[in-house]
């Protein structure tokens, strides 16, 4: 046993903690090991920013799961990665360092990107250690190193092979701030933004004015058909004739279909290649010629004539003023409309025609919906996103980006036909650009080649995390072992990507689920209730917290949320956090001079020893069934109130006079030394996945040398000792607690310390003068109370109701 200091030091405990388990290797895997293993595909955090309070929560509530699976026997496989390739990282890089991609060129600009993933990497290294994150450091992967990319690459042609890969020239979500194609998934819902719907002249075949309204005028040079819906009486007539489109005096047909709402508007709209989906689908479904107007970077090109080189905004507000000045402006009315935008910049999604990479899935659907039926999903009600996600699906999944830093796609073009040249397995990961194919052309036989240039979207890397952990396709595989992975823990607004792509790279690769459980966390939020974000100045970092309260604290606010709930981030909690660490500290203090030297064993045990010990038993069931179905916050609510509650202010109140001169009495002093050691170290158990660095430290100084593990975190999960069960002892207890409650409020009252003595307490109630009898001393010796009669009250100082039954206590100091 090592002597407790007298105030609880974080600043020295947790980084001493912290080293210990490192070179102890606590946390390490054991590919060796015959115990059943626990797998997590932990999330590889992008290396763009700041680790904020929602990464803290949400990584936080996965380790605590990681820490439970540890103490219960498991063989845990929990790898940290970092998603550090791909268009986060450049837009990161572009922002620190102000760069300009095209000015510096790729290789510097790659530099750059390498350069930043070794800080970023570093830096949150730090972050997690500080956080007590229980991470196997060993099997640390990064997206960007040389077995991920052949993996990723390995992943490419297995599914190209397959047939469900395939380069075609056909419209794709463009951002042109980023200048590059975008995955349905990259895109989300804008913040309802001021616009106008302008309701404009065309002309019709007889000279008459055809009304429309849109939104986007500056798209009238791409204006290639009009529609109305088959049933609008007021344009039956023109079905089948021609338009002339204003300003440009273009001819496009008048053409039908029921997907025109005819209470929008005029009842009539314009088709333009492309404002949004529906403009693609009339544009296929009628075979309608390809116009487009907005050239990659978001400058509008030769087709829109005078407006060539404004941006979209520019030509929007020309092409207004002109339609003014020519009298072709009808209205104009103030809308809020809600846009899609690129989600990792902002800015309103074109939709480009190039030659893009896709993974076929839309005739999938049904499938990916049975593979999420399969899942354990925690909460349960996640599920419903992932499925409505699949059923909105519009798009095949396009992989391919027109960007620098990403896994290069592992082949080439024959110069001569075109034919497509994959790399061979040898080769990867190859650069395409820097070697060339091992073998000529097999269907021309030419050795000329055209390296693809384009880069894998990030998602195509990290939706095979599971096979990166289980190093597929490598000699040292560890598939067999891991896959499918136990969990996938996740926050729950990449449901519709990390969760969804992985799924669908498992059911390609490997037919089967990347893992049977999916855990899903809510966001931290700022004390306002709102998301984090950099931009808006709300961030929140975890360090200074940590510097100020400890990191255990900060992982007790974690904690406080339930599965799937967001958290705004609260100062005062984790202060409280800090204040129960320090309840802990002080009373294993105080245990500590009471069992020093102590060898448990089991003696004839009190009343009050045997209501503790039972209701120990049940916050261990409670606690177990909890941590099973993912509640570890209420897991982490039942100790708490056991601990504090139960074990502190009741308990170790009541049995001090037995501590303290246990020497004397006996077998009862063996009683509550016994008593105190299993609360206390039952407790410590069922604290450590919340709070590790305290709970370590207190079982090194106290338990270790009994309990034999050199470390707590893979010591036993606590099990129920039924021998201890006793629901007499469990009713008798609870009635001695509530009474003594009141005494104690009773003293508050009379402005007496708690410690202070009553010379005499007099107790009348209906039928419970026995029960209370069995446990008067355990009032005598809390409350200090020299006599207990039982009688007739004149005058109640104390009133209390237990089962129904009125107590009433005269007290006399």
């Amino acid at each position: 046993m090592t002597e407790f200091p007298k105030k609880y030091d974080p600043k020295e405990i947790e980084p001493r903690i912290q080293k210990f388990w490192e070179e102890e290797k606590i946390f390490k895997f054991d590919p060796t090991s015959e115990r059943p293993t626990y797998s997590i595909d932990t999330p590889p955090p992008t290396l763009s920013g700041y680790i904020h309070m929602g990464h803290v929560m949400s990584y936080s509530q996965a380790e605590f799961v990681a820490r439970y699976q540890r103490m219960k026997g498991k063989n845990v496989f929990y790898p940290m990665g970092f998603d550090d390739n791909g268009l986060p990282t450049e837009r990161f890089v572009e922002k620190k360092y102000k760069v300009n991609i095209k000015e510096i060129g790729r290789e510097e600009f790659i530099k750059l990107c390498l350069k930043e993933t070794e800080i970023g990497g570093a830096n949150y290294r730090n972050v997690w250690t500080r956080l007590g994150i229980s991470v196997d450091w060993s099997l640390l992967y990064s997206t960007i190193n040389k077995r991920c990319q052949r993996i990723s690459q390995r992943s490419f042609i297995d599914i190209y092979k397959k047939g469900r890969i395939e380069r075609r020239n056909e419209p794709a979500i463009w951002c042109p701030l980023c200048e590059t194609s975008l995955a349905q998934a990259d895109v989300e819902d804008s913040e309802p933004r001021k616009s106008f719907l302008n309701t404009i002249k065309f002309k019709g075949e007889d000279g008459a004015d055809l009304l429309i309204a849109t939104s986007r005028p500056e798209l009238l040079s791409s204006c290639v058909a009009l529609l109305v819906n088959p049933g609008d009486e007021r344009y039956k007539h023109l079905v089948g004739k021609t338009a002339i489109t204003p300003l440009f005096n273009e001819k496009v047909p008048i053409l039908a279909d029921i997907k025109v709402d005819p209470e929008f508007g005029t009842g009539m709209v314009m088709v333009c290649t492309f404002g949004d989906k529906t403009d693609i689908d009339w544009w296929r479904q009628f075979g309608l010629p390809l116009k487009l107007s907005i050239n990659a970077n978001g400058t509008m090109n030769d087709n829109a004539q005078k407006y060539k080189g404004m941006t979209i905004t520019e030509c929007r507000k020309q092409i207004i003023e002109d339609l003014k000045e020519a009298g072709l402006l009808v209205e104009q009315k103030p809308i809020e409309h809600v846009m899609n935008v690129h989600e990792r910049c902002g800015t309103p999604v074109e939709y480009y025609v190039t030659q893009q990479w896709f993974i076929k899935i839309l005739d999938l659907k049904d499938e990916l919906l049975a593979q999420g039926a399969k899942l354990k999903w925690y909460p349960e009600r996640m599920k419903v996103r992932y499925d409505t996600w699949i059923n909105g699906l519009k798009w095949d999944w396009c992989i391919s980006r027109q960007r620098y830093f990403g896994v290069p796609f592992p082949l080439w073009y024959c110069k001569k036909c075109g034919a497509v040249a994959l790399a061979d397995e040898s080769q990867l990961p190859v650069d395409p650009m820097a070697t060339k194919p091992l073998r000529p052309c097999e269907k021309c036989g030419s050795t000329e080649f055209e390296p693809e240039r384009d880069v894998m979207d990030t998602w195509a890397t990290s939706s095979v995390t599971p096979l990166i952990n289980s190093n597929w396709g490598e000699p040292n595989s560890i598939i067999d072992k891991i896959y499918p992975m136990s969990l996938r823990p996740q926050a729950h607004e990449i449901i519709r990507t990390w969760l969804f792509y992985t799924v669908i790279k498992s059911y390609l690769h490997t037919n089967s689920l990347p893992w049977t459980t999916v855990m899903i966390s809510g966001h931290g939020l700022d004390p306002h209730g709102k998301a984090m974000h950099k931009s808006k100045g709300n961030i929140v970092e975890p360090l200074p917290i940590v510097d100020k309260y400890s990191a255990d604290a900060l992982r007790w606010w974690a904690a406080s949320a339930k599965l799937g709930d967001d958290l705004p981030f609260k100062e005062k909690e984790v202060v409280y956090g800090q204040k129960f660490i320090n309840k802990l500290f002080n009373a294993s203090r105080f245990v500590s001079i009471h069992i020093k030297g102590y060898k448990p064993e089991e003696p004839e045990l009190e009343l009050i020893d045997r209501w503790l010990l039972t209701k120990l038993n049940d916050v261990i069931k409670e606690s177990t069934e909890n941590f099973e179905r993912y509640e570890y916050s209420k897991a982490k609510a039942l100790t708490e109130q056991f601990f504090w509650g139960d074990f502190c202010d009741n308990y170790l109140e009541i049995v001090k006079d037995r501590l303290y001169r246990k020497a004397e009495n006996g077998e009862s002093g063996r009683a509550a030394m016994y008593t105190v050691y299993m609360a206390l170290l039952n407790s410590l158990k069922l604290l450590a996945p919340f709070i590790p660095h305290i709970t370590e430290d207190v079982y090194q100084r106290l338990f270790r040398d009994n309990e034999g593990d050199i470390s707590l975190h893979v010591s036993r999960w606590p099990e129920p000792n039924y021998h201890w069960t006793d629901i007499e002892a469990l009713r008798l207890g609870n009635m001695a607690v509530a009474m003594l409650s009141s005494l104690r409020q009773y003293k508050n009252s009379q402005n007496m310390a708690q410690n202070a003595s009553l010379s005499r307490v007099i107790i009348m109630s209906d039928g419970l003068d026995a029960d209370i009898r069995r446990f008067d001393q355990v009032l005598k010796d809390a409350m200090k109370i020299s006599q207990i009669s039982y009688g007739t009250v004149e005058r109640p100082d104390a009133v209390l109701v237990i089962g129904g039954t009125e107590i009433k206590m005269q007290i006399e100091k």
